[in-house]
């Protein structure tokens, strides 16, 4: 094995220029793999934003629940029936709606994402709202996702020199009372929090009907016992879930009844076959150029897998080469595009070693193939 690296090494740095193509389109492709699966786990990650964070062990949702930007609303009564049942602590209503936000410095019209609490309780886990829950108690006042698309108006900006911001939702005036931070979602590109009261004037509802019901279990209460007895005694109509249930299902969601899971699949796959494609064509080259080496070494007598095992070794070389350059620049993109979309979209430990995984199966099955070519050294054409 000693003997085997260093002439793998040689191989791969005879050639300088074909060594910077090659270093070059594994990069890229490792790039175009790392752009298409940081993104579709940043905007996976951003439509659960809502859901991690509720302050509580399970939620109540309608049984047809599928992303919550299209809710289906019941019965408050079902919510305290769960109330009822051993090991629950205490439950709490959270409304959830879309409504026509006007920008007041142009009128345009934008929908935005509507959380309803009861400003008495932290319902939600957003430490700057919970801060602020006393000025929510006034009617009419909300609290503006600072994440939110700038279509809407330089609201955190008015905010933080101290300006008043109204704007009018569903023909309802509002006034912005602080700033907590969210992010825009597929869901929903804006983000606002108001009190029960203030949401049932924009939304001209009552207070029976609930998007979701929050409970909080006793400590130590078995969470999934208690969810089976919860679903039981209730009608077909609603269900508990985990807040994991309830993430799981949104992103299921736009992962496959949008076109957006398979977009970004494709994309992936695609990567991987460009950065096959190149690392085949710089070993097939190799071995071509060398094709009269590789035949002396046969009539010294090395067989075929050593040669073969020569070729992975110049393909891992090559896919550490290309993934370490390719790490860097994705992260920096990382940064890039979360300061400029807000998208949680960080590089983490489990995307690196994936992408490696990736960019090894790839440089080490192009070598397998190119591999076929050695077949052609025939020691007998050389002597």
């Amino acid at each position: 094995m000693f003997r085997k690296i260093p002439l793998a090494w040689l191989q791969v740095t005879r050639e300088k220029t074909r060594l910077i193509v090659a270093i070059a389109g594994i990069a890229f492709a490792d790039i175009l793999m790392f752009v298409q699966i940081g993104f579709q786990e940043g905007l996976y990650a951003s439509a659960n934003g809502p859901h991690y964070s509720i302050k509580g062990d399970l939620v109540l949702v309608d049984a047809k629940y599928k992303t919550i930007f299209y809710m289906q609303s019941f019965s408050r009564n079902h919510l305290y029936q769960a109330l009822a049942v051993e090991g629950v602590k205490s439950v709490d209503s959270l409304y959830i709606g879309s409504a026509d936000w006007i920008n007041p410095i142009n009128r345009s019209s934008r929908a935005i994402l509507v959380f309803g609490i009861d400003p008495t309780k932290p319902t939600l886990k957003f430490p700057e709202v919970n801060q602020n829950l006393d000025s929510l108690k006034q009617i009419d006042k909300v609290i503006f996702d600072r994440g939110s698309r700038p279509e809407y108006g330089p609201i955190a900006e008015y905010f933080e020199k101290g300006q008043p911001f109204e704007a009018e939702i569903n023909d309802v005036r509002v006034k912005v009372s602080g700033l907590f931070t969210l992010g825009a979602s597929f869901s929903a590109e804006g983000n606002l929090v108001a009190s029960d009261l203030t949401f049932f004037r924009i939304f001209d509802r009552n207070s029976n009907d609930i998007e979701v019901g929050i409970i909080t279990l006793q400590p130590n209460a078995d969470l999934e016992s208690i969810r089976e007895q919860i679903n039981s005694q209730l009608p077909d109509n609603v269900k508990a879930l985990t807040i994991e249930e309830f993430a799981q299902i949104e992103r299921d969601y736009w992962a496959n009844s949008t076109g957006i899971g398979f977009i970004f699949t494709i994309g992936t796959i695609m990567g991987f076959i460009v950065g096959a494609v190149i690392v085949y064509q710089i070993l097939y080259s190799d071995v071509s150029d060398h094709l009269p080496e590789y035949a002396t070494l046969k009539a010294m007598g090395y067989k075929d897998s050593y040669l073969l095992g020569v070729l992975i070794q110049e393909s891992l070389i090559l896919s550490l080469l290309g993934y370490l350059p390719s790490s860097a620049i994705a992260w920096g993109l990382y940064e890039l595009t979360r300061s400029a979309t807000l998208l949680p979209i960080f590089m983490t430990l489990n995307r690196a070693i994936l992408v490696l995984f990736l960019t090894i199966l790839m440089c080490s099955i192009s070598g397998a193939i190119a591999v076929r070519k050695l077949r052609e050294a025939d020691p007998a054409d050389i002597f």
